[in-house]
């Protein structure tokens, strides 16, 4: 029997305070209304909300919630309108022309005149998209409109946008949180510190957040949109999150039903959840709900290319790595068979472009043979490595180690916090790095983006410092083509390039895995896994 420490006393007492205080307010003989709070616990934190920098999964589940765009995608990674209630596209593909609602307001707040809030204009969107551009805000969702010519407002219900070259794939930009409106007058009043006092038009607004602790939305009751019976969204009245560190910790918060959902599956506590072959095991399935289905999620390991040392620099070595473990094992013994060996490259499985002959299959021989090449050109007679990965994913870079070993490269591993991981990582402190890439829009170019000579991180997120002329002009080149087929070619030829090189070690391509509480009504899933509460009720 798992009993909880201090630490966990105290984060099930901030739930339950933030559940108390809420409704507490009024006659003490109303009934309880928990069951109009949506309680989870965000283990990896988030870094803001503001949409503008919210380049995180966890971020983007937050500002989903807190604001919205043009255009929306739904749980197939359809195109659906949101605030742009339609738009054409010119014949050249160059023009998009948005008609936008009269009836989206923003949430309400004191720098707002009359009623505390306003419609949302064209102008808006000119606005929030000319701050997204920006150079002085450096904000790194601005690599959006790297296509964009330029925008205007026509007038308060039409906005205009024109493109540099015809883009096929560019509406679905436009689906990400980075391309949200927001106000200005209250962005101007808070400037850097808009991430911890967000106004936006989502179902929900911004309550309360306790960096670290808890972050507490309300019901937006003017929101626009409603269910297809005509009843306003959303349902829920609030949103409680706690930013709990550890995994297992979350997990027992769960079960005893302090937390109303557990997002992914982790090592600590897979086997007590799961059978073998990934099915929920007996004594959970009267309380907990198990929702599956594809993700488009590529999990990796990393090479720094401008590293100094040896191993890093050696194809060898990068190509020792990738043949020698078995990664159908790993997901067999590590993830209960959750998700898919990652033979094909980087792109995952369900995007054009995916092609299974262009990675790396479990060649322990070929492996061990790369290694002692290794030895015999350097003369280093005992090479090592350094791998950097979080505690979540200790348990993969263990196996990859202990198989490794195996050809005689020794894997020294070392654990770091998330955030500290993604900053070493962006600023190139790191030689080996365990990472994943989580599909922004249903296209391969934003997996290949990462590959791009101008997308260097710091700035971008090319964190190999990867250069290859040839994958340059590939890369450019599918822009200028409309036929998916044919780009459907060019982006597996970019993917075999980065593979020869050997830059990245691609684990496996990962599932969507939800779980629930019985209560739980409306959750659904989506391949990017974006959190969406518009339509949960609980029972």
């Amino acid at each position: 029997m798992i009993k909880p420490n201090s630490r966990q006393i105290i984060y099930y007492l901030s739930i339950s305070c933030i559940t108390f205080l809420f409704f507490s307010c009024g006659n003490n003989s109303e009934p309880n209304k928990d069951h109009l709070v949506f309680r989870y616990n965000e283990y990896a934190n988030i870094n803001t909300l503001d949409p503008a920098f919210s380049r995180t999964l966890q971020d983007n589940s937050i500002c989903n919630q807190l604001f919205n765009g043009l255009v929306q995608l739904d749980e197939q990674l359809n195109i659906l309108p949101c605030i742009a209630k339609n738009w054409t596209i010119s014949d050249d593909g160059i023009t998009y022309r948005f008609n936008l609602r009269n009836d989206v307001y923003f949430h309400k707040h004191q720098l707002f005149e009359k009623d505390s809030t306003r419609t949302v204009s064209a102008k808006d969107f000119e606005y929030s998209l000319n701050r997204l551009r920006n150079k002085k805000i450096a904000a790194p969702g601005s690599w959006v409109l790297n296509k964009v010519d330029r925008f205007y407002a026509i007038n308060d219900t039409i906005f205009e946008l024109k493109l540099k070259q015809a883009f096929p794939a560019f509406i679905g930009l436009l689906t990400m949180k980075y391309c949200s409106v927001v106000p200005k007058e209250v962005v101007d009043f808070y400037g850097s510190e808009f991430r911890s006092h967000p106004v936006g038009t989502g179902p929900f607004k911004f309550k309360r957040w306790e960096e670290n602790i808890k972050l507490v939305l309300r019901k937006n009751h003017n929101y626009f949109e409603k269910d297809e019976l005509g009843t306003p969204l959303p349902y829920l009245e609030a949103v409680a999150l706690t930013f709990l560190p550890d995994k297992q910790s979350e997990f027992l918060q769960f079960v005893q039903g302090n937390l109303d959902f557990l997002n992914s599956l982790d090592a600590s506590y897979k086997d007590e959840l799961l059978t073998a072959t990934g099915d929920l095991r007996n004594k959970y399935t009267s309380q907990v709900n198990m929702i599956r289905g594809p993700y488009l999620n590529t999990e990796y390991l990393g090479f720094y290319l401008d590293s100094e040392t040896p191993e890093i620099q050696s194809p060898y070595i990068r190509k020792a790595i990738n043949y020698g473990f078995d990664r159908k094992k790993m997901i067999t013994y590590l993830r209960n068979g959750i998700g898919s060996p990652a033979n094909g490259g980087f792109i995952p499985l369900g995007l054009p472009g995916h092609n299974k002959s262009i990675g790396f299959t479990y060649q322990p021989k070929k492996a061990k043979q790369l290694v002692e090449q290794f030895k015999k050109e350097t003369g280093i007679t005992t090479p090592e490595i350094s791998l950097v990965t979080t505690s979540n994913y200790l348990s993969f870079c263990e196996f990859i180690q202990r198989e490794l070993e195996k050809t005689g490269l020794t894997i020294n591993i070392d654990v770091m916090p998330e955030a500290s991981l993604r900053s070493a990582r962006s600023n190139g402190k790191v030689d080996m790095f365990r990472s994943s890439w989580i599909a922004d829009y249903l296209d391969a170019e934003n997996y290949l983006s990462i590959f791009y000579s101008k997308n260097f991180a710091p700035k971008g997120s090319n964190y190999f410092h990867y250069k290859n002329t040839k994958f340059d002009s590939l890369y450019n080149k599918a822009f200028t083509i409309t036929d998916i087929e044919k780009r459907k070619h060019l982006y597996t030829a970019m993917d075999a390039l980065a593979m020869e090189k050997a830059l990245m070690v691609p684990l496996y391509y990962d599932e969507v895995i939800r779980f629930t509480r019985k209560n739980v009504k409306g959750l659904g899933i989506n391949p990017i896994n974006l959190l969406d509460l518009r339509r949960v009720r609980k029972d």
